[in-house]
Parts: C-alpha cells; sequence; structure tokens
C-alpha cells in the first residue's frame, strides 16, 4: 500500500461517515468528528467522483436523477458507501463499551484508519488502553490531519505502525504497551482481503497471549459474496471496485467455515448478525435507501 492509497481508503470511509452525521436521519453511528479529518476540498473532491461515477453503480439510476447532483450524492451513499460502514461500528462500539463496563482495560484496533473512538470518548483516557495498528503511510496520514485539526491525541492512543496483512508482529503490541489483561480486538472491513489461511494466523498471533474473557468483533462475507448482485448490483459493485482499486477480495465463508476458523484459535462466537438480523437492529423502519448488505455478518467471539 502507497500513501496515497492509504489515505484515499481511509478518507473516503470518513466521508461515508461524515456524510451520514450531516444529511441522514435517524442516525445509525454519530462520529461527528469524521469531518474535521477531510479538508473541504477533499470533500468537494469525493463527493465530484461520487456523483461523475454514477453510470457505474447504476445506469437506470443515473438517467433518473441526472439533473439533481445532491440527490445523486445521497443515493450512492446510502446504497452503496454506508451500510456496511455505518452498521459494523455501531455494533463494535455497542460491544466495545458493554466490554469496558464489564471490566475490559484494553482495546486492539486492527486497521484503525481514521478511527475516532478515542477522540469521542474522552471519559475512557484514564481506564482504557487504545492501541491503533495500521499501515505506516495511514497513521502518519491520520497524525497530520489530527494536527490541522487541532485535535489532541489522548494519553490513552498508542498508533502501532504495521502492515498486519504481510508482517503481523506482537511484539510491536507488546513494546507500545500492551499487556496480557482482558483485551477487546476489532477488526472492520479486513477479513475480505485476507486469505483463510492468513486471517487465521493473523488472529492465531494476536490472541496468543491474551487471557481467558478476552474477545474480538469482526465482519465478513457469506459464500454468497462472488455470486450475489444484491440491491441494485451493489454487492458485485462491491466486489469490482475492490478489483479495480488493486486488492481484490479473496475471501468470504459459511457460518460453519467461519465457526470452525474462530474454533482453531481458541474462540467461540458469542453474538451472530446476519443481513437480516442487522436489517432488522439498525435499518428498520427507516424511509430512505440506507440498507443491510446482502452478503455481510458481524460476530463477536470471545476467548475460551
Amino acid at each position: 500500500m502507497k500513501q496515497n492509497e492509504s489515505s484515499i481508503t481511509s478518507l473516503i470511509s470518513a466521508f461515508g461517515r461524515a456524510y451520514h452525521c450531516q444529511y441522514d436521519t435517524p442516525l445509525i453511528f454519530d462520529d461527528y468528528i469524521a469531518k474535521q479529518l477531510i479538508t473541504p476540498q477533499e470533500f468537494l473532491n469525493i463527493r465530484e467522483n461520487m456523483i461523475q461515477g454514477i453510470h457505474f453503480f447504476n445506469p437506470d439510476m443515473a438517467h433518473l436523477i441526472k439533473d439533481d447532483p445532491d440527490k445523486i450524492l445521497k443515493w450512492i451513499t446510502q446504497v452503496q458507501l454506508s451500510p456496511i460502514t455505518l452498521a459494523r461500528a455501531a455494533f463494535c462500539e455497542h460491544v466495545l463499551l458493554h466490554e469496558v463496563e464489564l471490566g475490559m482495560k484494553q482495546v486492539v484496533i486492527l486497521g484503525a484508519g481514521m478511527d475516532t473512538f478515542g477522540l469521542r470518548h474522552p471519559e475512557l483516557e484514564d481506564t482504557v488502553e487504545l492501541f491503533e495498528v495500521d499501515h505506516p503511510a495511514t497513521q502518519q496520514f491520520k497524525r497530520e490531519r489530527l494536527h490541522r485539526a487541532k485535535l489532541i491525541i489522548p494519553g490513552n492512543l498508542h498508533f502501532v505502525p504495521m502492515d498486519f496483512t504481510r508482517e503481523p508482529s506482537y511484539e510491536r503490541l507488546t513494546d507500545a504497551g500492551l499487556r496480557k489483561h482482558k483485551t477487546m480486538v476489532s477488526l472492520l472491513g479486513v477479513s475480505y482481503y485476507l486469505s483463510k489461511e492468513n486471517l487465521s494466523n493473523l488472529l492465531r498471533l494476536v490472541f496468543s497471549d491474551l487471557p481467558t474473557g478476552s474477545s474480538i468483533v469482526l465482519d465478513y462475507a457469506d459464500e454468497h459474496l462472488f455470486e450475489e448482485k444484491g440491491k441494485f448490483n451493489r454487492v458485485e459493485n462491491m466486489v469490482k471496485m475492490a478489483a479495480m482499486g488493486g486488492e481484490p477480495m479473496q475471501s468470504c465463508f459459511t457460518y460453519e467455515e467461519m465457526e470452525r476458523l474462530l474454533a482453531d484459535v481458541g474462540l467461540l462466537i458469542y453474538e451472530h448478525l446476519s443481513p437480516e438480523d442487522i436489517q432488522d437492529r439498525y435499518f428498520s423502519n427507516r424511509t430512505d435507501e440506507l440498507s443491510a448488505f446482502e452478503t455481510n455478518h458481524f460476530i463477536h467471539a470471545v476467548k475460551k
């Protein structure tokens, strides 16, 4: 991953959260800090690129709303860009805050990107240590954005530069201060891009020295990923965009496959949300286009 690639990926995710916070109601996930990490010019550029891409997403819709750029942007954001990001962030944060109530002291965020949890929860600065793990270029980019926005890095937030998809290192976590305490790990938007073997190895490495009761929240695509078209072809578009961006999706799982993979590294599934469950929990009774993706599942698993 190069500097510009890591920047674009993290910016687009932040754009989705920022747009949702400004223009959608009711909110699924309130990331009120995300927009501060994007320059006005970047926001405008992403907006224009999305609008110009409407023909890729859906030619029929491009014809129907061609004279209303704001409607085009809302349609693309709500149908394609935001649903997975918003729902998995809401699920993960709910689990995380509950785990804190139960005494959890450490959080490891794998693939943190422009995550803002530590900034939005200053009340946890003295009780929970946060370890953000991501590509060095992404972390440098984020540091620059925090500085530009005059946002102070909380004392409990530790940046751990690591390309964990290729060279995971537990020592870098311990060097940053990770201890053998009850820990929650998040792995969002990553499993798709790893081989099943690499995902298993990563989880084994991360949990090898963590105590019983430590847990993970992750999302994954089910066995229909490469055949499902989805609403307005959005699942098919997601797979195509990943390939076009140079990071093709590699893995999808049946529930039984994911259950076995987790069990092999000592993790038991505590909660599983199917697409139908995600729809009911986060998107029911909406009058806009936001809805759960057809192939995505969320899991909270706990170390035995």
